[in-house]
């Protein structure tokens, strides 16, 4: 499953994103990971949440992110849910340039029972349609 948490910058995405990480952690059946481009959010987070700052692995692309996030997933098995804060500060490119990124992560969110809830700075009267679908 992937869920998207939308809006324009300043509008709450990175409030309504960790309230869900806090929410979900005190229920998780499996681990649950919380990434963001810098460390500024870190000590909101309950220490159950692996919290992963990208912004120092050089992360810059859909390519390079969602090869990050299998690493992840590759190294542990019991991950069940993985945050995203500031994605489109990740990727480094316009929402229209994710399609693919967001076929293949639904892929690997299906064959491997993980669920992404992402926060992106997109608008809705902007958003590409193949993002709508994820959008909560």
């Amino acid at each position: 499953m992937i869920q998207i948490i939308h809006g324009k910058k300043g509008s709450g995405k990175t409030k309504k994103i960790l309230d869900m990480a806090i929410a979900i952690v005190k229920n998780a059946t499996g681990d649950t990971v919380f990434v963001d481009d810098d460390t500024r959010y870190m000590y909101d987070l309950p220490h159950e949440i692996r919290f992963v700052n990208a912004g120092e692995y050089g992360v810059n692309s859909p390519e390079m992110f969602l090869g990050f996030l299998c690493g992840m997933l590759t190294q542990n098995f019991d991950i069940s849910t993985v945050f995203v804060d500031a994605f489109m500060k990740l990727v480094r490119v316009p929402a229209e340039q994710t399609e693919e990124f967001f076929a293949r992560l639904d892929a690997i969110s299906q064959a491997h029972h993980v669920s992404f809830i992402i926060s992106a700075s997109v608008d809705d009267a902007v958003a590409p349609e193949f993002m709508k679908q994820y959008f909560i």
